[in-house]
């Protein structure tokens, strides 16, 4: 009775992880290039929208495949509490580490200007 004991424990501790053993090379395979290149942006001023609203701009100094960032003499545009718009100020934050997975936008400084909501139905 013991040996059915053994190999029933055996077995419900060993069915379930079969997935992760052999795969070293297949990470290698998995692996994919950013599908954004952000080498080109290196040393200069990027604008970067994060989920929540918040938007920051700085020097990108560095980035990994996770899309992680590395902003310098970054400044954050701050929003009005009571609206959800841009307001006109704005704080220093210096060195700052973007988590990947919070951005949402990332555009050169140089170029980028706000229009009008094309949606917004206009009185006339």
């Amino acid at each position: 009775m013991s040996e059915k004991k053994s190999a029933a424990s055996g077995n419900s501790t060993g069915g379930g992880g079969g997935g992760g053993s052999g795969g070293g090379d297949n990470k290698e395979k998995r692996r994919k290039e950013s599908i954004l290149d952000l080498s080109k942006y290196l040393e200069k001023t990027i604008r970067v929208k994060f989920s929540g609203g918040r938007e920051a701009a700085g020097v990108l100094k560095g980035y990994d495949p996770l899309l992680n960032l590395v902003l310098d003499n970054t400044i954050e545009f701050l929003r009005d509490p009571d609206d959800y718009k841009l307001a006109d100020d704005t704080r220093h934050l210096g060195l700052v580490v973007c988590r990947g997975t919070s951005v949402v936008l990332i555009c050169p400084q140089d170029g980028m200007e706000s229009i009008q909501n094309p949606f917004i139905a206009q009185e006339g």
